[in-house]
């Protein structure tokens, strides 16, 4: 994984943009579906750094004689990398990895929004900050052992002037060295582009379990709730490649004017 030096490194450098970084496939050898192997080499060059946020590849054209692959296996693996958010097609500019931003934050990770539909970012209160010790619960999430250094951070988050969430996320404090409660709070964007650009970390997915739940007499007074009032706890485990839990995240949702909202998918 690389660390925070690294990933800089990587905004500055100027890495590697052409198709020889990859290699040809051999199909005789390939143990399952031509774009399969092509989706993991493209994924091990984005993950190894070759091709940071924000880089473009070489064209599909240039990509699939590399590989020694028609142009419609070269795009049905880039189709599901962009579907899964790790590349993104700019039309008639090319094919990028990925950046994480408001908009990717919106759209991919926060799912709450007003009941009449309307989504939006959220404005983001830093409420606490702290190097701590891995509770059995977080522990478990992250496969790490418990008593294991952390972060912990607390936010709330608003829409539309309305407290509507109370955010607890721990993360491993080897994986972020020399992260601060000033890098944090001073941030110019969201909490997985401070990952991304600052330790090298690209969430890709979460898996997010939901219950109904009363209202402790932290999230009420956080949310300006009654205590014992109804909300939504969120859990979620934040993935990078590999399937890499790197945060464990508690929300607290106030459903009284806002809906939890997820878009389910079947592949095609």
């Amino acid at each position: 994984m690389p660390t925070a030096v690294t990933a800089r490194n990587h905004a500055t450098a100027a890495p590697p943009r052409r198709a020889s970084a990859f290699r040809a496939i051999a199909p005789e050898a390939a143990e399952m579906p031509l774009y399969r192997v092509v989706k993991r080499a493209l994924l091990q060059a984005i993950e190894d750094g070759t091709y940071p946020p924000g880089a473009a590849l070489p064209n599909e054209t240039a990509l699939a004689a590399t590989f020694g692959v028609s142009i419609g296996t070269l795009r049905h693996a880039v189709d599901e990398l962009a579907a899964d958010h790790i590349l993104v097609r700019r039309q008639g500019r090319g094919t990028f990895v990925a950046s994480h931003n408001a908009d990717r934050s919106v759209f991919q990770f926060f799912h709450i929004e007003r009941a009449d539909g309307l989504r939006e970012a959220p404005t983001v209160e830093l409420l606490g900050f702290e190097r701590a010790r891995l509770d059995e619960d977080a522990a478990q999430a992250l496969g790490a052992p418990a008593g294991e250094a952390c972060f912990a951070i607390e936010t709330r988050l608003a829409l539309q002037g309305r407290a509507v969430a109370y955010d607890r996320i721990v993360i491993p404090a080897a994986l972020f060295r020399g992260l601060t409660e000033k890098r944090l709070r001073d941030r110019p964007s969201t909490i997985y582009h401070l990952y991304q650009t600052e330790f090298g970390i690209t969430v890709v997915r979460a898996h997010e379990r939901l219950r109904a739940i009363s209202a402790d007499r932290t999230v009420a007074r956080v949310l300006g709730l009654p205590h014992g009032a109804p909300v939504l706890q969120v859990r979620r485990t934040a993935l990078t490649f590999g399937d890499k839990p790197v945060e464990h995240r508690v929300s607290t949702v106030n459903t009284s004017h806002h809906d939890y909202v997820n878009l389910l998918t079947r592949p095609i």
